[in-house]
């Protein structure tokens, strides 16, 4: 997957860039910053959390519309299972210490991924915190939590395999659109942009489907040491890109 790091640069905030409005992250790299450090894995996912803080931020500031972040794979089922507890826990601290600052940012918050096998209690929890920010009308933030893009694919399928086989849907009546509406993200325009922190260029099971068309750019640094000036760097590297569609540049007609 082509990409290059974002470009080194100085910019005036917001100075002739162009606004992505739906972004992507893979926050990547909290264990290896805490352990670059001498620290625990956990005090990375700590800082992660802050600087999740600082990214709705800026994307309230320069007026992207839709934010979608990484959290949890269900491929991350595999990790100590301290570690997984702990996210667990910081997910309900982020929520308990969060939701009136997001609630008074008109920040609506959709959790994305499959709720299967979930404590009861954290299904409560990402219920209520829908269903309190559900009538806002500035960011969405969606967290991709339990997620795994292959598996909402498939859900999606058997979702309209199901559809067709109660009499409520021709298949040939299946294109693209109706796929689409029927994964997690239905309602949200796909990514502009994703970006991945650490160094990493893949997408580790992010987005597939809604991805076919979104700028690719990654970055170094470790997902805690990611702020204000490394996010200025992506949109000017975003707003270098030629997006084409599949079509040609201006240059090329």
């Amino acid at each position: 997957m082509a990409g290059e790091p974002a470009a080194s640069v100085k910019l005036e905030p917001g100075a002739g860039l162009k606004i992505p409005r739906h972004l992507g992250v893979i926050m990547d790299g909290n264990g290896r910053w805490a352990r670059q450090r001498g620290r625990r894995r956990t005090e990375g996912h700590v800082e992660g959390v802050k600087s999740l803080r600082g990214l709705v931020e800026y994307c309230i500031t320069y007026g992207v519309s839709y934010l979608t972040v990484f959290s949890f794979s269900s491929e991350n089922w595999s990790r100590p299972s301290e570690e997984v507890s702990f996210i667990f826990n910081l997910l309900r601290r982020f929520v308990a210490s969060d939701l009136q600052r997001l609630i008074r940012n008109n920040v609506r918050v959709r959790i994305i991924g499959t709720r299967e096998g979930l404590d009861p209690s954290l299904v409560k929890l990402i219920d209520d915190v829908e269903a309190k920010t559900q009538a806002n009308t500035g960011l969405t933030l969606a967290v991709a939590f339990n997620y795994g893009s292959k598996a909402e694919i498939a859900a999606a399928a058997r979702h309209l395999g199901r559809e067709v086989a109660a009499g409520r849907l021709n298949p040939d009546d299946i294109d693209e659109q109706r796929l689409g509406d029927a994964l997690y993200t239905a309602g949200m325009p796909d990514p502009d942009v994703i970006i991945r922190t650490s160094g990493e260029q893949r997408l580790s099971n992010f987005l597939l489907w809604q991805a076919a068309y979104s700028e690719f750019v990654f970055v170094n640094e470790h997902w805690p040491d990611f702020d204000e000036a490394s996010f200025l760097r992506v949109l000017d590297t975003y707003t270098r890109r030629d997006r084409r569609f599949g079509g040609v540049g201006e240059d090329q007609r």
